[in-house]
């Protein structure tokens, strides 16, 4: 059991296990066939992050800066 992500990935390209983790962390370990995807079935596909923040008044700059290149890198 580890808890950072790189070292499950790393450990598990190394058959030491299986890897629960988001897609696109995997992505690059599967095309180049280090691991293969497990369980397709019963991974819903992922409609991407969210952010949440109770009140749009009087947000720090470096929120609005935050938000707007959040918002920019979703729509590449």
């Amino acid at each position: 059991m580890l808890n950072d992500m790189s070292m499950v990935l790393q450990a598990a390209s190394e058959g030491l296990g299986i890897a629960c983790v988001m897609a696109d962390q995997a992505a690059p370990y599967i095309a180049d066939g280090r691991l293969v995807r497990l369980l397709d079935d019963w991974c819903p596909p992922f409609a991407g992050y969210h952010l949440y923040y109770p009140d749009r008044r009087q947000l720090p700059p470096a929120f609005s800066l935050l938000v707007a290149a959040l918002r920019h890198g979703a729509h590449r």
